[in-house]
């Protein structure tokens, strides 16, 4: 029997350790993946430390996964093939018979399957994994780029391609970190005038080199929301940044009906009043990842415009030292294993 490496935690909290296991087959509708890249994100530590409900140890996270299809289970054969290059995201696959899938809203699906959680991850040299989490690498992408496209990049593309927002629309990114690099880039490109907000002066070049049209440093005299006012007012803050009062701090800066998309998870309350949202007809919006499909076209649009993610690679070995780099915010900006 052949084996395979993961780099797994044996219980909450633990240190990750490298061990073997025996390679499985893949049941009907399920495909193994020799994983060639996994991104490392912050929603780990979610599953690593076990605060949501159903996390089992001993535990192989990983959800920005780009690899080969290595076998194919019963049933796939006429949708892939072996060989060939899939990514799989923060969306691991879903029910099919709760009420928002047979409403075709499969991201928000009851018993949403997400690598690390309901099934081992990427953090591994295979993992098998549903058809219908599936999306196809274009050939343009490298999987060190393609495996951070299957979360962080899906939900900036996605955040800003469902908002309200219009070409020409003032567009506000916060936060220019493992998310918001991407969200500036993708804003810029669907054609939105674009603001970056991040704390500190010395943060003003960097904006400029992801394109971003204007910058506010955060921490300016001049309040956010007063800044951009100043601009017109923002149509769209994408909030990447995981600070609740940071993303409060955009409310006032909103244009008549403008819009908050909140994808930085904090456990913060934000404060907000009801009559903030009133008077201006504002909307609050939680934004979810997004399905295999919404993966696959963040792709091929990355791959259009030539956008992506800032890595940092390390083996599979290296696992603790990528997971600590991530937790303290040192990474530049999308730490990626590299497991074969």
């Amino acid at each position: 029997m052949s084996t395979y490496r993961v780099a797994q935690v044996a219980a909450a909290g633990g240190p990750f350790e490298i061990t073997e296991r025996e390679t499985a087959r893949p049941g009907p509708g399920h495909v193994r993946i020799a994983v060639d890249a996994c991104g490392v994100c912050h929603s780990d530590a979610m599953f690593v430390d076990g605060l949501l409900p159903g996390v089992r140890f001993p535990l192989v996270p990983g959800h920005e996964i780009a690899g080969r299809v290595e076998e194919l289970g019963e049933g796939t054969e006429n949708a892939w093939q072996v060989g060939d290059r899939v990514a799989v995201g923060w969306f691991g696959g879903s029910c099919h018979h709760c009420t928002p899938c047979r409403q075709g809203d499969f991201m928000v699906c009851d018993s949403l399957k997400v690598p690390g959680w309901t099934y081992d991850g990427g953090f591994a040299e295979s993992t098998i994994a549903p058809v219908d989490a599936l999306a196809r690498i274009p050939d343009a992408l490298a999987a060190t780029d393609a495996g951070p496209m299957a979360c962080a990049g899906v939900t900036t593309y996605n955040g800003l391609r469902r908002s309200s927002a219009r070409p020409g629309d003032l567009v506000a990114v916060l936060g220019i970190g493992g998310l918001g690099h991407l969200g500036v880039r993708y804003a810029v490109a669907m054609g939105f005038e674009t603001v970056a907000i991040a704390r500190g002066a010395d943060k003003a070049d960097f904006a400029k080199q992801l394109g971003a049209h204007h910058y506010i440093d955060s921490t300016a005299d001049t309040t956010v929301a007063e800044a951009l006012q100043s601009l017109g007012g923002a149509k769209v803050v994408l909030a990447t940044a995981a600070n609740s009062d940071a993303i409060t701090a955009t409310v006032e800066g909103l244009s008549h009906r403008g819009e908050l998309v909140v994808i930085g998870a904090s456990a913060e309350p934000l404060g907000i009043t009801p009559a903030q949202l009133l008077m201006r007809g504002k909307i609050i919006r939680g934004h979810p990842s997004g399905t295999a499909q919404d993966v696959q076209d963040t792709m091929a649009f990355s791959a259009l415009h030539g956008i992506r993610p800032m890595t940092e690679t390390v083996p599979l070995d290296s696992a603790t030292e990528a997971y600590q780099r991530m937790l303290s915010g040192a990474a530049r900006f999308r730490m990626v294993l590299t497991p074969h």
